[in-house]
């Protein structure tokens, strides 16, 4: 044993994550490839939890280690089906990651059956060589069906569609209360400017609202009106404490989980047409260079004269006789010169191409279709941008002089080990690539994105792309945001549904009183940024998972049918496909392909037959049918045609 100690070096702590075949992997600051813990010596550490580690001594293969602490843990729920061996209960999570199941004792049962899908907790795991014990939190219904399936992928992630009753009833007071005439004081009015709001049709909550003024032939004055969700919530109230908790709100396949409860998030703080609304505004003479001369920030009154959808927008701005063309006309000109300027001083494009389902009234998906992104969406993305930047370098001017605390979104620059695997990529897709400096230059990645419009291979190189990148965070030092190339930004546009804009509102209402935040708070402010960050990523995998359990079970009811894919991926094992229409991505194993005898290439990263020479590469059309589908695993397993 003592020999044993003498060997190992030193503890280093980071986060762990854990591999479908269970060995666990640290990244640490200090060495660029991660430290390789055996299945033997995780000692009950599982993907994402905060760990402490004992680095072994560096010998010839990769670095090594062992689990000596966990400092914390990033779950204890796990949604699953129970299943019963001899008289013992247990849970089988959902969770590849999770690499154990978790022993349910009968006292812990809480009335689940055996073959329902349940949430349930680790409530003890002393020893690292039996499997934990846990207990029933929630019965979530039948696998397979809709409400349980989506319900476990929400709960696991931390999000439940249930609020606390208090936070509620708060909810219920506020909305009862209503607009009083004694809130429109001290407020800009806007009611009389003409106003309208554009969002998807199916939207449940309108957070932003833009108005429209014409100065002269050569000015404008747009205000870009957002709902006022601070007045409504306040710091401490149980509102406030739930919404940072949950810190953003979900968008499953079939369902909104909300931030705030419906009777804020649907009513009071929805900029609803012909009512009036409570705004926080940010209001810019704009000339029509799309140049901003001035710009105002502060508390309004708006009034909502047209709700429109994207597709009704889109036809506003094309045809003469449809309402508000004029006005529209002119938006979606501003915005396009602020998108050329934004890309001339290095934002990258990266607009990737989504799907959405239709589904039955029991959440089956009957069709898939493809999002149209027209130049509605862009228009109101480039008007959020500008309200967004502007809002965070006014603030920031405060904030340097006073040395006051403030909260940015942020977008750290890509490192140049992904930047490297980046261009090897791309130069095996036949791409001349350079780097400059270690990183390719954002022009040539948009010069490149461009190209590939109607290409195969499109989607593969912008995923790719997006995976070259850093992942956008919130956090009090402001670094910039390098996919946007704006020195200074924030969130702020989406008060409903993200807490660190209702605490930028909070900071902008403040810096316009003359307050000041101080260093003092900038714990606080800190540990809001993380955790919103934290929240933002497991609402994204809430989705993702939604998504593609949706595409599984799609492709569940077409089982030998034909399609038409493009290769995605190329592994040893396989090649990924990903069909044409629904984006749904299956795996060809290498044992499937029967045809001859293939090897993988992975200098070119390509198959490659023995015998007949085919090759198979990235963007190559193929035709596939559909060979076997798991639903419990979302796995999609495709066969050559």
């Amino acid at each position: 044993m003592k020999k044993e100690t003498k060997k190992i070096q030193k503890t280093i702590q980071g986060v762990i994550s854990i591999s479908v075949k269970g060995i666990g992997y640290v990244k640490v600051p200090e060495h660029e490839e991660d430290i390789e813990i055996d299945f033997r010596h995780l000692n009950t550490a599982l993907h994402g939890d905060i760990v402490e580690i004992l680095q072994h001594p560096k010998g010839r293969g990769r670095l090594t280690g062992e689990i000596s602490k966990i400092i914390s843990r990033a779950k204890i729920g796990f949604s699953g089906v129970l299943e019963k061996e001899k008289d013992i209960f247990f849970l089988k999570p959902d969770d590849t990651k999770m690499y154990t199941d978790v022993l349910i004792p009968p006292k812990m049962l809480s009335g689940a059956k055996i073959g329902q899908k349940v949430y349930a907790e680790i409530i003890s795991w002393k020893d690292a060589l039996k499997a934990p014990e846990g207990k029933i939190v929630k019965i979530l219904g039948q696998p397979g069906e809709n409400n349980a399936e989506m319900y476990a992928i929400a709960i696991e992630k931390g999000f439940s569609s249930d609020l606390p009753e208090k936070v509620e009833e708060e909810a219920k007071k506020i909305k009862n209360l209503g607009i009083k005439k004694e809130n429109f004081i001290g407020r800009r009015d806007f009611r009389k400017t003409l106003t309208f709001t554009i969002d998807p049709e199916d939207a449940k909550d309108f957070d932003d609202a833009i108005s429209f003024k014409e100065i002269n032939s050569d000015e404008y004055e747009i205000g870009i009106h957002i709902a006022d969700v601070t007045h409504y919530v306040k710091i401490g109230s149980e509102l406030d404490k739930e919404a940072r908790k949950r810190g953003t709100s979900v968008y499953l396949v079939d369902r909104t989980i909300p931030m705030l409860p419906e009777t804020l998030s649907n009513n009071l703080c929805s900029l609803l047409p012909h009512k009036d609304r409570l705004t926080m505004s940010a209001v810019f003479i704009i000339d029509k260079n799309a140049h901003v001369k001035k710009e105002w920030f502060g508390r309004t009154i708006i009034h909502s004269q047209k709700r429109f959808n994207y597709e009704e927008a889109e036809e506003s701005i094309k045809k003469t006789s449809a309402p508000l063309h004029k006005e529209l006309f002119i938006l979606n000109a501003l915005a396009k010169k602020l998108t050329k300027e934004r890309f001339a001083n290095g934002a990258i494009s990266l607009d990737q191409e989504e799907v959405k389902f239709v589904l039955d009234k029991n959440g089956v998906p009957i069709k898939v279709i493809k999002k149209e992104r027209g130049d509605s969406n862009r228009l109101i993305e480039e008007f959020m941008l500008l309200a967004n930047k502007k809002v965070a370098e006014t603030i920031s001017k405060g904030v340097k002089k006073e040395n006051g605390v403030f909260v940015y979104r942020i977008h750290d620059n890509p490192s140049k080990e992904k930047m490297t695997d980046l261009a090897f990529f791309l130069r095996s897709l036949g791409y001349k690539i350079s780097l400059t400096d270690g990183i390719i230059p954002t022009r040539e990645i948009n010069k490149l994105l461009e190209s590939l419009s109607g290409k195969n291979e499109k989607d593969t190189v912008h995923r790719a792309v997006i995976r070259s990148m850093a992942k956008a965070i919130y956090s009090t030092k402001n670094i910039g945001h390098y996919g946007l190339a704006f020195e200074y930004y924030a969130h702020f546009t989406s008060p409903i549904r993200r807490y660190p804009d209702m605490v930028v509102h909070r900071l902008l209402a403040d810096y316009l009183k003359g307050l000041k935040v101080g260093k003092e708070k900038l714990n606080i402010y800190e540990e809001i940024s993380r955790k919103s960050s934290e929240r933002e990523k497991y609402a994204s995998d809430a989705e993702r998972a939604s998504i593609k359990y949706k595409q599984v079970e799609y492709m569940s009811s077409r089982v030998a049918q034909v399609f038409k894919g493009i290769i995605s991926g190329i592994t040893e094992w396989g090649i990924y496909v990903e069909e044409i229409e629904t984006k749904c991505e299956g795996l060809v194993r290498v044992r499937d392909m029967e045809d001859d005898f293939y090897v993988f290439n992975e200098k070119k990263l390509e198959l490659v037959g023995q015998k007949k020479k085919k090759r198979y590469r990235l963007g190559d059309s193929v035709k596939i049918k559909v060979k076997n589908v798991d639903l419990e695993r979302k796995t999609i397993d495709y066969i050559l045609v």
